[in-house]
């Protein structure tokens, strides 16, 4: 294993085995083991990826577990995002602006926290609408996913209003990140807002699986020409992307930036190029595809594509 003072590069491990873990609670349904485990077979690297259900009370000794051989890394995911940033002895940048941990990387005995949803949104959004200066953006919720949209769109020059139930919330979170410009979006505006937008991102759980059914927006309320995404990826076509596309929209779900993160995560724990095909195939496949393709549901007018 690499030294202290270097990343851990699995083509350094002198022919151990390597480990990373999912810490989740609970971690029954991720599509994340597929999908890495595809990503190091692929890569022809000796590694394994299990999912662990860790309650909070055990994720301490958890996250400590990771110090030592064979542990890579670990990606993280709710509840423990927030929970893990005190146990890191290091934050990247991306972690520390978003104030949450996604990926884990052992250095040593040392743990480095980084975030990749925010530039694994912001490459699947590439795939959609690459330019977005000054473009109208309307966000729906305000969670942990609605941050690292948020910033990611702040990083590209959108103008952007943040809507959410609880106004006490989205403020908060306009807070935390440092962007005042960004525009609280009350509910009796956010008819006009989402129909003069140039994109819609929904952030919420409404339309997942298990989750609130129905679309978070009013009957009939959509961007008049403006792309549309739903971060929800299960089931692949939400209510709000079935109007987006019948009402002919670009559109996206959320399995793109899933397999952008992950990838961005594989980079970091072993120094290799992502194989990014691979991986999105076999989350499709995780989720019961093929279907229209990993990159999303994407619509250009009334003509559906696989990217």
């Amino acid at each position: 294993m690499a030294d202290a003072d270097a990343p851990p590069r699995v083509g350094e491990a002198a022919g151990a085995a390597g480990r990373v873990a999912l810490l989740a609670h609970p971690a029954g349904h991720s599509v994340s083991p597929a999908m890495q485990r595809a990503a190091f077979a692929a890569s022809d690297l000796d590694a394994t990826y299990d999912a662990f259900d860790v309650p909070p009370a055990e994720l301490a000794a958890a996250v400590a577990s990771l110090r030592r051989e064979p542990w890579w890394g670990a990606n993280v995911t709710v509840p423990h995002k927030t929970a893990v940033v005190p146990w890191m002895d290091e934050l990247a940048p991306a972690a520390r602006r978003l104030g949450a941990v996604n990926t884990i990387v052992r250095r040593g005995e040392r743990l480095i926290g980084d975030n990749t949803d925010l530039p694994g949104f912001a490459r699947a959004l590439a795939d959609l609408r690459p330019d977005l200066a000054a473009a109208r953006a309307v966000v729906i919720g305000a969670g942990g996913a609605a941050r690292a949209v948020v910033a990611a769109l702040a990083d590209a020059g959108a103008r952007i209003a943040l809507h959410n139930r609880g106004t006490g919330r989205a403020r908060a979170l306009i807070d935390a990140l440092a962007l005042p410009d960004v525009a609280l979006l009350p509910a009796a505006a956010l008819a006009d807002a989402v129909a003069g937008c140039d994109l819609l991102v929904q952030t919420t759980t409404v339309g997942m699986d298990g989750g609130p059914a129905g679309s978070p927006l009013p009957d009939g309320v959509l961007p008049d020409r403006g792309a549309v995404v739903d971060l929800v990826y299960r089931p692949a076509i939400t209510p709000l992307l079935a109007a987006a596309l019948a009402a002919g929209l670009p559109a996206q779900n959320g399995l793109p930036m899933l397999v952008y993160q992950g990838a961005l995560s594989f980079e970091s724990w072993t120094g290799v190029a992502a194989p990014v095909q691979a991986m999105g195939a076999a989350a499709e496949a995780a989720l019961g595809g093929p279907g229209r393709g990993w990159s999303g549901l994407l619509a250009d007018g009334d003509r559906a594509r696989v990217g």
